[in-house]
């Protein structure tokens, strides 16, 4: 805190250090952190509580190893990917905390990383640097201490925000100084940017239910089996303990099922095996791995790549609901074109064919050629040759026109090293503007508080300023009174045309009319219009009313009513000129994206704090908003009351008069009334839009309005809340996610989206040209909006439709492997015995049937990407989780055990005192386990070769080759030299070359095999054939085009009729004409110094100076008072 506070007083406060930290984990925390989630599992705490039964000998039929391993072999493969996963955040927020400033510091500047940067610090900023904390503007080059902020890594915006300094603090100098006020976690970025939770899936959340369902379903089997121990300890065990040498009444039957029951917990507890998590943090890893690789993702202008920044999410994205989406940045670049112009009633901006036809607009098509003028913008382009060809010919009207356009403004202008010009503007809208009409050449040179100076078709004309009628939100225009070289006083004015045309002069009327429909064509296509209008002023007229103006500036009552009334009376019988057409360029590709979301039944909702004009117009050019709309409701309401009000009558209109609006005061007593009915939202007819501000929406928010808001929103296609807060952001997030049970994403660009992308269940940042504050927070991240569509429909629905199949044969496959267990315990007294070798039960999930089913979890997929894209509506499975839920469980685990009791009383009732081919008893044990485990090999190895719809290289290699590896290893296990080395671990020596020589053995497996795959092949060959899903049919046109494959025919662009809207939808601040006219932002006309050392002292040592002349005088005055006040 040196050179800002008193040295005495520095100890007295305690402030945060300006560190950045978005990372979960530190090397001390690591541990116990990550082992406090992975426990969370209940499936891991299962496994635990298993390994500590297993090291209790009396009970534990099999050795510890078989469950510590794959244990700790899954907690550290969880932990490496957290800690993977955790050093990239480190690592990116090393990047930002080590950025330099320039801190004062002992009265010089010194260099000085952004983590060391302390409230109090007084920091040295230039042109295009970042800015390290919550900064007070001290001092600034600028005239009158003024600074131009461009805050594109908040909130995507390009467009420049005006800062002004203190007048005590403007005089330190001529380099922008700031003083830290709030830095690290307490700086209002960081504070909106909610904290870092641990998101979980639905499947994951499902899991751990399934996992205490089997938990309990594996009491009960260990009940029945712990009863049926103690019945056949009672009945029939005394007949064998003369064999066991058990002494008399030693183990009573009770106790004896007690410890059976925890022995039958041990054996039965592959139903829920370890190596489940294992193959799915696998999968998903491989998942994300394909995201990465993803070609059709990479933005090749930037080489920018996608990238899922977590591997715990991936199938979520396969169930998306809501998208909660910003605007700037994300479904706009930011960036204003001029497209279209209507000048005494012609449209310039169309292309025509031949026959006078009018044409789309594409890449072949050769722009206007600028390049014979000077100072042209090189990006902008215009592919309509008779606006120029007017200029060449002189027309009076075009001409005041363009003049219009670059006298009516509040651009700054400026020349760079190079000598090139260049315009600061305050809102993008007229940034475009004054380009198009300086690349047509009328350029806006510079500007004076008393003058403009343009450059006509090659002559520069000055034009005094004699007054700026600024822009506000209710006027919406703006004007200016000029006064040109002839001595003419002229009013320029543009603006909304809802509002302009009402200050036309009657004589407009049949170009007010044909400039109409223009607009309303321009409004069609989702251009921001403006209407042009000018007016010819008397000089005594203008001096009475500017007299007038004079004392209204000063009056100390009703000021702004006198001044805007007199605004009125000026800025009427105007004389129309035209109108202006802007794009607010969308990102490549939003429209379809939109398109093909809201087909796959995805509601997107736009979150913007932008003002209402320009998001209704974005929501009209990406189609959220469509004319065809049976209604758009716009709530905004200055009161609870009243917006409590406005959304009763918006409820109304939807369901009609007798629709039951619930209070918010009942519903507040009754939760269960906010889990919205999906019955109701069926019964609504047609489109329907809501849009809300900020301030409605902070009512709205309170707990007895919510549920209305909530239920209108929810009925409603298209949501669009402006003007809210990063921390709004996050509350409507919240509120979908706590009361629709709904999964959420939201995707944004800048910093004032972190909270909102931390809140939803999936997080999304656009890595563009506003920095990387959202990317940082995300899960996932790529360059533009558009790659959004493939994310879901492609790489969500594939995880989704993987991880799903993969679930229901991880768990059959282990209650079919399992089970028999159960079935044999009725045949070996309930001794607990297991029925299969031990190595075999270690090794069938670790090796045998492990990588058949990460093959299908990682590769399958039912239709291919461009189908997938094609027909969103397949995307509508994920979202009513039909593919894995607790149905499907049930039908999986009854499938398991139908399969179990099968493998067990097939080969059972087949050695049923049975000889084999030499004469030999063979209903051993050893043959009968033998027989058993290679038929489930077969079965599950068949049933998963069924399970996969797309077959790949590794398909084949992983399924046909693990049957394989399983007779080799079985093999290599019954062989007589490892018995040699290994006695007590391998007793079932030669065996396997006894058993599998039998031709019955084979026949057994045969049967088994058939008799456990044939009812699913049937079931699934009629389902397909009576009651196709639409996956299957599309499955079904893919086999046929293989064949024959026809030319794929591209999607039309839809075009919007309109009717027409305002589009004065300038980010425009009120007062900043106020601010030119007074000349406080004019930079003073100074020598410049002519030495280096001129200019260092000029830029440096002056502010320095002064500040630590200021800060000793502050010092030495706060001394003399004995109360200090901070």
């Amino acid at each position: 805190m040196s050179n800002a506070l008193p040295q005495t007083n520095t100890m007295l406060f305690l402030f945060q250090d300006n560190r950045i930290h978005t990372s979960k984990y530190n090397i001390l925390t690591f541990l116990p952190i990550n082992l406090f989630e992975q426990f969370q599992r209940v499936a891991n705490a299962y496994f635990l509580c298993l390994l500590i039964l297993q090291l209790i000998p009396e009970i534990s039929s099999l050795t510890w190893f078989t469950t510590i391993v794959p244990l700790v072999l899954v907690i550290t493969m969880t932990a490496v990917k957290d800690a993977t996963d955790d050093f990239f955040r480190h690592k990116s927020d090393n990047q930002v905390n080590n950025r330099q400033s320039e801190v004062l510091i002992d009265s010089k500047l010194q260099n000085e990383k952004w983590m060391n940067v302390k409230v109090g610090d007084i920091i040295k900023l230039e042109n295009n640097q970042f800015v390290a904390a919550d900064l007070l503007l001290l001092s600034s080059s600028e005239p009158h201490g003024l600074c131009y902020v461009e805050t594109a890594e908040l909130d995507g915006e390009t467009n420049l925000k005006v800062r002004q300094a203190l007048s005590v603090t403007s005089e330190l100098g001529a380099d922008i100084s700031r003083l830290a006020r709030f830095d690290g976690p307490d700086t209002k970025l960081m504070q909106n940017s909610g904290k870092t939770k641990f998101k979980r899936t639905s499947i994951d959340r499902l899991m751990n239910t399934l996992v205490l369902w089997i938990f309990g379903f594996l009491i009960c089997l260990g009940i029945i089996l712990a009863i049926g121990n103690s019945i056949w300890e009672s009945q029939i065990g005394d007949q064998f303990r003369t064999f066991l040498f058990w002494n008399e009444g030693e183990k009573s039957s009770v106790f004896s099922g007690f410890l059976t029951f925890w022995s039958y917990i041990i054996i039965l507890n592959t139903v829920v095996p370890i190596s489940l998590y294992v193959s799915v943090e696998v999968i998903r890893l491989g998942h994300s791995y394909f995201i990465n690789w993803d070609r059709k993702m990479y933005y090749s202008r930037k080489a920018t790549p996608a990238e899922a920044r977590t591997t715990t999410l991936n199938e979520e994205l396969g169930q998306i609901e809501y998208i909660f989406s910003d605007k700037t940045g994300t479904l706009t670049q930011n960036i204003m074109t001029f497209k279209r112009c209507s000048i005494n009633g012609k449209i310039y901006g169309e292309v025509h064919d031949d026959l006078g036809q009018k044409m789309e607009v594409t890449q072949e098509k050769e722009p206007v050629n600028f390049s014979v003028k000077s100072q042209v913008g090189r990006e902008f382009q215009f592919f309509d040759h008779s606006l120029l060809e007017s200029i060449e010919l002189g027309d009076p009207k075009v001409h005041e026109f363009l003049r219009l356009l670059t006298l009516c403004h509040t651009v700054m202008s400026e020349e760079n090293s190079a000598g090139e010009l260049i315009y600061q503007v305050q809102s993008p809208d007229e940034g475009a503007l004054v380009t198009a009409a300086r690349n047509f050449g009328f350029i806006f040179k510079s500007r004076t508080p008393e003058t403009i100076t343009i450059e006509e078709l090659g002559t520069p004309v000055t034009y005094q300023l004699l007054a700026i009628l600024d822009f506000n939100n209710t006027r919406k225009r703006m004007s200016v009174i000029v006064r040109n070289p002839e001595g003419q006083i002229k009013l320029y004015s543009k603006g909304a045309d809802t509002i302009l045309f009402e200050k036309l002069h009657p004589s407009n009327e049949d170009l007010l009319s044909l400039t109409s429909d223009h607009l309303s064509e321009f409004a069609g296509e989702g251009l921001r219009t403006l209407a042009i209008a000018y007016r010819d002023l008397d000089d005594k007229y203008f001096k009475e009313w500017h007299k007038m103006l004079e004392d209204a500036n000063v009056a100390t009552e009703e000021r702004d009513e006198r001044i805007a009334g007199l605004y009125e009376e000026i800025e009427r019988d105007l004389m129309l000129l035209g109108a202006t057409a802007v794009e607010d360029k969308l990102q490549e590709g939003v429209i379809e994206t939109v398109t093909s979301l809201s087909l796959a039944n995805i509601k997107i909702w736009v979150l913007t704090g932008d003002k209402q004009e320009t998001a209704i117009n974005i929501g009209y050019a990406c189609n959220m908003l469509t004319d065809d709309m049976n209604d758009v409701f716009v709530i905004a309401g200055n009161t609870a009351i009243e917006v409590r009000e406005e959304l009763r009558k918006a409820k109304e209109n939807l369901f009609g008069q007798n629709s039951n609006f619930s209070n918010g005061h009942v519903v507040g007593e009754k939760k269960q009334q906010l889990e919205l009915d999906s019955v109701v939202e069926e019964t609504v007819t047609g489109d329907y839009a809501l849009i809300i501000n900020g301030h409605s929406l902070a009512h709205a928010l309170e707990s007895d309005v919510k549920n209305d808001l909530l239920e209108l929103a929810c009925m409603c296609k298209t949501v669009v809340c402006c003007r809210v807060t990063p921390l709004q952001k996050a509350q409507v997030v919240e509120l979908v996610k706590k009361y629709r049970n709904a999964v959420t994403l939201a995707i944004g660009d800048g910093a004032n989206d972190v909270s909102m992308i931390k809140s939803a269940h999936i997080g999304v940042g656009i890595s563009g040209q506003e920095g990387l504050q959202a990317v940082l927070a995300s899960d996932y991240s790529f360059a533009q909006f558009r790659y959004l569509q493939r994310l879901l429909l492609v790489h969500g629905r594939w995880s989704y439709f993987r991880m799903c199949k993969f679930l229901c044969y991880f768990f059959y496959k282990n209650f079919a492997f399992t089970l028999v267990h159960f079935w044999f315990g009725f045949f070996c007294g309930f001794s607990a015995q297991t029925v299969y070798d031990q190595w075999f039960i270690t090794l069938f999930n670790i090796v045998y049937t492990s990588l058949p089913v990460l093959a299908m979890g990682i590769f399958d997929q039912d239709v291919s990407d461009q189908n997938s894209m094609d027909c969103p509506q397949l995307y509508r499975p994920g979202q009513l989780n039909l593919l894995f839920n607790k149905r499907r469980f049930f039908i999986c685990v009854l499938h398991g055990i139908y399969t179990s009791f099968v493998l067990f009383f097939i080969p059972y009732g087949a050695f049923y005192n049975v000889a084999g081919e030499d004469g030999q008893h063979i209903s051993d044990y050893q043959s009968f386990a033998v027989t058993m485990a290679t038929s489930l090999v077969i079965v599950v190895s068949v049933q998963i070769a069924l399970d996969t719809s797309y077959w790949t290289f590794i398909n084949h290699v992983f399924i046909w080759g693990s049957i394989a590896i399983y007779f080799s290893i079985l093999f290599a296990m019954h062989s007589n030299g490892i018995f040699g080395i290994f006695p007590n671990q391998f007793p079932f020596v030669g065996n396997a070359r006894h058993s599998l020589t039998q031709k019955c053995i084979w026949l057994v497996i045969l049967l088994t095999t058939v008799a456990s795959v044939m009812p699913v092949v049937a079931f699934r060959f009629l389902k397909v054939d009576l009651y196709p899903t639409l996956s299957d049919q599309i499955r079904q046109w893919q086999k046929a085009q293989k064949k024959a494959k026809p030319l794929r025919s591209r999607r039309t662009r839809t075009r919007r009729s309109s009717s027409r809207r305002s589009g004065y939808a300038f980010a425009h601040q009120e007062g900043y004409g106020e601010l030119i006219t007074s000349g406080k932002n004019m930079r003073a006309k100074i020598p410049p110094p002519t030495s280096e050392l001129e200019k260092t002292h000029y830029n440096s040592t002056s502010w320095i100076e002064n500040l630590c002349k200021k800060t000793t005088d502050t010092v030495s005055s706060i001394s003399q008072d004995k109360t200090v006040k901070l």
